[in-house]
Protein backbone atom coordinates (compact mmCIF):
# COMPACT_ATOMS: atom_id res chain seq x y z
CA UNK A 1 0.00 0.00 0.00
CA UNK A 2 1.22 3.73 -0.77
CA UNK A 3 -0.02 7.05 -0.73
CA UNK A 4 -0.32 9.16 -3.78
CA UNK A 5 -2.45 12.15 -5.55
CA UNK A 6 -5.74 12.39 -5.35
CA UNK A 7 -5.48 14.27 -8.89
CA UNK A 8 -4.11 11.13 -10.34
CA UNK A 9 -7.08 8.69 -9.95
CA UNK A 10 -7.67 7.18 -13.62
CA UNK A 11 -10.90 9.10 -14.60
CA UNK A 12 -11.33 12.32 -12.86
CA UNK A 13 -10.16 15.52 -13.38
CA UNK A 14 -10.37 18.12 -10.92
CA UNK A 15 -10.92 22.03 -11.50
CA UNK A 16 -10.85 24.91 -9.16
CA UNK A 17 -12.31 28.51 -9.12
CA UNK A 18 -12.59 31.46 -6.46
CA UNK A 19 -13.26 34.78 -5.58
CA UNK A 20 -10.35 35.42 -2.95
CA UNK A 21 -11.44 38.75 -2.19
CA UNK A 22 -14.92 37.46 -1.93
CA UNK A 23 -13.90 34.71 0.23
CA UNK A 24 -15.70 31.54 -1.28
CA UNK A 25 -14.68 29.77 -4.59
CA UNK A 26 -16.23 26.47 -5.96
CA UNK A 27 -14.14 22.87 -7.16
CA UNK A 28 -15.64 20.12 -9.73
CA UNK A 29 -14.38 16.74 -10.25
CA UNK A 30 -15.30 16.20 -13.83
CA UNK A 31 -15.87 12.68 -15.53
CA UNK A 32 -16.14 12.35 -19.30
CA UNK A 33 -16.26 9.00 -19.12
CA UNK A 34 -18.84 8.92 -17.02
CA UNK A 35 -18.75 7.20 -13.40
CA UNK A 36 -20.90 5.17 -11.45
CA UNK A 37 -21.91 7.03 -8.43
CA UNK A 38 -23.28 6.87 -4.80
CA UNK A 39 -24.40 9.63 -2.22
CA UNK A 40 -24.60 9.53 1.62
CA UNK A 41 -25.78 12.69 3.17
CA UNK A 42 -25.27 12.51 7.34
CA UNK A 43 -25.63 16.35 8.02
CA UNK A 44 -29.08 17.62 9.38
CA UNK A 45 -28.70 20.82 7.18
CA UNK A 46 -27.79 19.44 2.93
CA UNK A 47 -27.60 21.57 0.45
CA UNK A 48 -27.66 19.14 -2.38
CA UNK A 49 -28.32 18.83 -6.23
CA UNK A 50 -28.96 15.49 -7.82
CA UNK A 51 -29.00 13.41 -5.60
CA UNK A 52 -32.08 11.43 -5.27
CA UNK A 53 -31.27 9.90 -8.75
CA UNK A 54 -27.96 8.25 -7.17
CA UNK A 55 -30.60 5.78 -5.36
CA UNK A 56 -29.29 2.75 -6.90
CA UNK A 57 -33.52 1.91 -7.91
CA UNK A 58 -33.57 5.30 -10.00
CA UNK A 59 -33.25 5.10 -13.97
CA UNK A 60 -29.30 7.04 -14.98
CA UNK A 61 -26.71 4.45 -14.46
CA UNK A 62 -23.52 7.19 -14.32
CA UNK A 63 -22.82 11.12 -13.53
CA UNK A 64 -20.48 13.90 -15.43
CA UNK A 65 -19.38 15.57 -12.70
CA UNK A 66 -19.85 16.61 -9.08
CA UNK A 67 -19.56 19.94 -7.96
CA UNK A 68 -18.33 21.20 -4.10
CA UNK A 69 -19.47 24.55 -3.48
CA UNK A 70 -19.54 28.01 -1.38
CA UNK A 71 -22.37 30.55 -1.12
CA UNK A 72 -24.85 28.07 0.59
CA UNK A 73 -28.07 26.83 -1.35
CA UNK A 74 -26.87 29.82 -3.60
CA UNK A 75 -23.59 27.87 -4.51
CA UNK A 76 -25.86 25.83 -6.39
CA UNK A 77 -25.97 28.12 -9.48
CA UNK A 78 -22.33 26.69 -10.39
CA UNK A 79 -23.19 23.23 -11.26
CA UNK A 80 -25.70 24.91 -14.11
CA UNK A 81 -22.12 26.77 -15.80
CA UNK A 82 -20.75 22.86 -15.26
CA UNK A 83 -23.37 21.66 -17.51
CA UNK A 84 -23.19 24.19 -19.94
CA UNK A 85 -19.84 23.57 -20.62
CA UNK A 86 -19.56 19.94 -20.06
CA UNK A 87 -23.15 19.94 -22.95
CA UNK A 88 -20.92 22.12 -25.42
CA UNK A 89 -18.16 19.59 -24.85
CA UNK A 90 -20.47 16.24 -26.19
CA UNK A 91 -20.17 14.94 -22.28
CA UNK A 92 -23.32 13.58 -20.75
CA UNK A 93 -26.47 10.95 -21.61
CA UNK A 94 -27.41 10.29 -24.31
CA UNK A 95 -30.95 11.62 -24.92
CA UNK A 96 -30.89 11.91 -28.93
CA UNK A 97 -31.03 15.10 -29.73
CA UNK A 98 -28.28 16.45 -27.29
CA UNK A 99 -26.46 14.91 -24.29
CA UNK A 100 -27.57 15.57 -20.85
CA UNK A 101 -24.65 15.91 -18.42
CA UNK A 102 -25.20 14.77 -15.15
CA UNK A 103 -24.02 16.94 -12.38
CA UNK A 104 -23.92 16.61 -8.72
CA UNK A 105 -23.60 19.24 -6.15
CA UNK A 106 -23.54 20.32 -2.40
CA UNK A 107 -22.62 23.22 -1.03
CA UNK A 108 -21.09 24.62 2.31
CA UNK A 109 -21.82 27.45 4.45
CA UNK A 110 -18.87 30.16 3.77
CA UNK A 111 -20.91 33.48 3.81
CA UNK A 112 -19.88 35.23 7.03
CA UNK A 113 -16.03 34.95 5.10
CA UNK A 114 -15.18 37.75 3.14
CA UNK A 115 -17.93 39.06 1.12
CA UNK A 116 -21.58 37.57 1.85
CA UNK A 117 -23.10 39.24 -1.31
CA UNK A 118 -20.94 37.56 -3.25
CA UNK A 119 -21.12 33.57 -4.15
CA UNK A 120 -20.30 30.81 -6.42
CA UNK A 121 -22.73 31.48 -9.52
CA UNK A 122 -22.51 29.66 -13.15
CA UNK A 123 -19.94 31.70 -14.53
CA UNK A 124 -17.35 30.50 -11.53
CA UNK A 125 -18.92 26.78 -11.77
CA UNK A 126 -18.30 26.87 -15.52
CA UNK A 127 -14.44 28.05 -15.20
CA UNK A 128 -13.60 25.79 -12.66
CA UNK A 129 -15.05 23.09 -15.29
CA UNK A 130 -12.56 24.06 -17.87
CA UNK A 131 -9.94 24.17 -15.60
CA UNK A 132 -10.51 20.49 -14.77
CA UNK A 133 -10.79 20.03 -18.37
CA UNK A 134 -7.46 21.76 -19.32
CA UNK A 135 -4.42 18.99 -19.22
CA UNK A 136 -1.88 22.13 -18.56
CA UNK A 137 -4.03 22.88 -15.20
CA UNK A 138 -2.43 21.52 -11.93
CA UNK A 139 -5.01 21.48 -8.94
CA UNK A 140 -4.30 22.99 -5.34
CA UNK A 141 -5.28 22.61 -1.78
CA UNK A 142 -6.33 24.35 1.28
CA UNK A 143 -7.34 27.91 0.61
CA UNK A 144 -8.67 27.39 -2.61
CA UNK A 145 -12.20 26.07 -4.40
CA UNK A 146 -14.84 25.47 -2.36
CA UNK A 147 -12.72 25.89 0.33
CA UNK A 148 -11.72 29.30 -0.08
CA UNK A 149 -13.96 30.78 2.60
CA UNK A 150 -14.36 26.95 4.98
CA UNK A 151 -13.62 27.73 8.86
CA UNK A 152 -14.09 25.42 11.20
CA UNK A 153 -14.59 25.93 15.12
CA UNK A 154 -17.28 27.99 15.12
CA UNK A 155 -19.78 26.68 18.05
CA UNK A 156 -18.20 29.78 20.14
CA UNK A 157 -18.86 32.31 17.40
CA UNK A 158 -16.77 33.66 14.33
CA UNK A 159 -14.36 35.32 16.38
CA UNK A 160 -12.87 32.59 18.15
CA UNK A 161 -12.83 30.45 14.49
CA UNK A 162 -9.90 28.87 12.80
CA UNK A 163 -9.35 28.65 8.55
CA UNK A 164 -10.52 25.35 7.46
CA UNK A 165 -10.04 24.51 3.76
CA UNK A 166 -9.88 21.29 0.77
CA UNK A 167 -7.65 18.81 1.54
CA UNK A 168 -7.07 15.23 -0.48
CA UNK A 169 -4.84 12.10 -0.10
CA UNK A 170 -5.05 8.69 -1.70
CA UNK A 171 -4.25 5.24 -1.84
CA UNK A 172 -2.77 2.54 -4.46
CA UNK A 173 -2.71 -0.85 -4.37
CA UNK A 174 -1.36 -2.78 -7.22
CA UNK A 175 -3.52 -1.52 -10.15
CA UNK A 176 -6.36 -0.35 -7.25
CA UNK A 177 -6.72 2.86 -6.32
CA UNK A 178 -9.03 4.94 -3.89
CA UNK A 179 -8.85 8.49 -2.43
CA UNK A 180 -10.41 11.34 -1.15
CA UNK A 181 -10.83 15.26 -1.78
CA UNK A 182 -12.94 16.95 1.25
CA UNK A 183 -14.12 20.52 1.68
CA UNK A 184 -13.40 21.07 5.48
CA UNK A 185 -16.28 23.94 6.88
CA UNK A 186 -17.12 22.47 10.12
CA UNK A 187 -18.82 23.57 13.34
CA UNK A 188 -16.59 21.10 15.09
CA UNK A 189 -12.72 20.60 15.93
CA UNK A 190 -10.60 18.99 13.87
CA UNK A 191 -8.89 16.12 15.82
CA UNK A 192 -5.70 14.17 14.73
CA UNK A 193 -7.14 10.94 15.05
CA UNK A 194 -3.02 9.25 15.72
CA UNK A 195 -2.97 11.60 18.96
CA UNK A 196 -6.01 13.14 19.82
CA UNK A 197 -4.76 16.35 19.52
CA UNK A 198 -7.09 19.32 18.04
CA UNK A 199 -5.59 20.47 15.26
CA UNK A 200 -7.24 23.15 14.77
CA UNK A 201 -10.55 24.29 16.02
CA UNK A 202 -12.28 27.18 18.27
CA UNK A 203 -9.62 28.86 20.16
CA UNK A 204 -9.73 31.37 23.21
CA UNK A 205 -9.56 35.16 22.62
CA UNK A 206 -5.61 35.37 23.38
CA UNK A 207 -5.46 32.28 20.67
CA UNK A 208 -3.01 30.39 23.27
CA UNK A 209 -5.50 27.48 23.41
CA UNK A 210 -8.50 25.37 22.18
CA UNK A 211 -11.52 25.93 23.75
CA UNK A 212 -12.49 22.01 22.69
CA UNK A 213 -16.03 22.04 20.88
CA UNK A 214 -17.35 18.85 21.64
CA UNK A 215 -17.19 19.37 25.72
CA UNK A 216 -18.81 22.62 24.92
CA UNK A 217 -21.77 21.15 23.02
CA UNK A 218 -22.35 18.54 25.16
CA UNK A 219 -22.22 21.11 28.44
CA UNK A 220 -24.96 23.53 26.75
CA UNK A 221 -27.44 20.66 26.14
CA UNK A 222 -30.26 22.93 27.71
CA UNK A 223 -29.31 26.19 25.83
CA UNK A 224 -30.22 26.19 22.58
CA UNK A 225 -27.61 27.96 21.20
CA UNK A 226 -28.29 29.21 17.40
CA UNK A 227 -24.95 27.96 15.87
CA UNK A 228 -27.07 27.27 12.29
CA UNK A 229 -24.44 29.29 9.64
CA UNK A 230 -21.52 28.69 8.94
CA UNK A 231 -21.16 24.87 8.45
CA UNK A 232 -20.70 21.91 6.79
CA UNK A 233 -18.36 19.39 5.29
CA UNK A 234 -18.66 18.12 1.45
CA UNK A 235 -16.86 15.67 -0.46
CA UNK A 236 -15.82 12.83 -3.23
CA UNK A 237 -14.43 9.94 -2.92
CA UNK A 238 -12.90 8.23 -6.17
CA UNK A 239 -11.82 5.19 -6.88
CA UNK A 240 -11.13 2.76 -10.38
CA UNK A 241 -12.78 -0.29 -8.19
CA UNK A 242 -15.37 -1.72 -10.27
CA UNK A 243 -18.43 -0.94 -8.60
CA UNK A 244 -22.26 -0.72 -8.78
CA UNK A 245 -24.71 2.21 -7.70
CA UNK A 246 -25.30 0.33 -4.42
CA UNK A 247 -21.85 -0.51 -3.57
CA UNK A 248 -21.27 3.27 -4.62
CA UNK A 249 -23.60 4.43 -2.02
CA UNK A 250 -22.21 1.88 0.54
CA UNK A 251 -18.59 3.16 -0.06
CA UNK A 252 -19.95 7.03 0.36
CA UNK A 253 -21.22 5.37 3.95
CA UNK A 254 -18.19 3.83 4.76
CA UNK A 255 -16.32 6.98 4.60
CA UNK A 256 -18.11 9.15 6.63
CA UNK A 257 -16.10 7.59 9.26
CA UNK A 258 -13.26 9.44 7.87
CA UNK A 259 -15.44 12.11 9.25
CA UNK A 260 -16.31 10.96 12.50
CA UNK A 261 -12.81 10.32 13.92
CA UNK A 262 -11.14 13.54 12.51
CA UNK A 263 -13.84 15.96 13.51
CA UNK A 264 -15.63 16.73 16.62
CA UNK A 265 -18.71 16.60 16.74
CA UNK A 266 -19.45 15.73 13.24
CA UNK A 267 -22.90 15.50 11.43
CA UNK A 268 -24.57 17.68 13.61
CA UNK A 269 -27.80 19.47 13.01
CA UNK A 270 -26.23 22.52 11.70
CA UNK A 271 -23.59 20.52 9.47
CA UNK A 272 -24.91 19.46 5.92
CA UNK A 273 -22.25 16.31 5.84
CA UNK A 274 -21.97 14.79 2.44
CA UNK A 275 -19.70 12.49 0.89
CA UNK A 276 -20.37 11.51 -2.67
CA UNK A 277 -18.79 8.41 -3.89
CA UNK A 278 -17.57 7.44 -7.71
CA UNK A 279 -16.38 4.67 -9.48
CA UNK A 280 -14.23 4.92 -12.86
CA UNK A 281 -12.93 1.54 -13.55
CA UNK A 282 -12.98 -2.16 -14.14
CA UNK A 283 -10.59 -3.31 -10.88
CA UNK A 284 -12.18 -5.65 -8.69
CA UNK A 285 -12.22 -5.08 -4.72
CA UNK A 286 -13.09 -6.36 -1.64
CA UNK A 287 -15.63 -3.65 -0.69
CA UNK A 288 -14.48 -4.32 3.06
CA UNK A 289 -10.92 -3.39 2.25
CA UNK A 290 -12.25 -0.45 0.01
CA UNK A 291 -14.53 0.97 2.51
CA UNK A 292 -11.60 0.85 5.04
CA UNK A 293 -9.19 2.70 2.47
CA UNK A 294 -11.76 5.17 1.66
CA UNK A 295 -12.41 6.38 5.25
CA UNK A 296 -8.46 6.23 6.28
CA UNK A 297 -8.15 8.50 3.19
CA UNK A 298 -11.09 10.92 4.23
CA UNK A 299 -9.10 11.35 7.63
CA UNK A 300 -5.60 12.53 5.64
CA UNK A 301 -7.67 14.80 3.47
CA UNK A 302 -9.81 16.28 6.44
CA UNK A 303 -5.90 17.12 8.36
CA UNK A 304 -4.38 18.13 5.00
CA UNK A 305 -7.34 20.62 4.24
CA UNK A 306 -6.71 22.36 7.71
CA UNK A 307 -2.71 21.72 7.56
CA UNK A 308 -2.97 23.25 4.02
CA UNK A 309 -5.08 26.53 4.97
CA UNK A 310 -3.56 29.86 4.94
CA UNK A 311 -3.76 32.96 7.02
CA UNK A 312 -6.80 35.10 5.98
CA UNK A 313 -10.09 37.01 6.70
CA UNK A 314 -9.11 37.86 10.30
CA UNK A 315 -8.89 33.86 10.85
CA UNK A 316 -5.55 31.74 11.63
CA UNK A 317 -4.72 29.03 10.32
CA UNK A 318 -2.67 25.56 11.61
CA UNK A 319 -0.66 26.23 8.91
CA UNK A 320 0.39 29.21 9.48
CA UNK A 321 1.22 31.98 12.62
CA UNK A 322 -0.94 32.06 15.77
CA UNK A 323 -1.08 28.52 16.13
CA UNK A 324 -1.69 27.19 19.75
CA UNK A 325 1.26 24.92 20.69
Amino acid sequence: METFSFFDIPGIRVGHEQDAEAGTGCTVVVCEEGAVAGVDVRGGAPGTRETDLLDPSNLVGQIHAVVLSGGSAFGLDAASGVMELLEERGIGFDVGVTRVPIVCAAVLFDLACGDWRVRPDSAMGRRAAESALDPSYTPLRGSVGAGTGATVGKFHGMDYAMRGGIGAHAFRSGRLAVGALIAVNCLGDVIDPRTGMIVAGARDRAGRRFLGTEEAVMAACESRKDVFANNTTIGVIATNALLTKAQARKLASMAHDGLARTMRPAHSMVDGDTIFALSTGTVDADMNSLGALAARSVEEAVLDAVRSASLGYGFPAAGGDGRPR
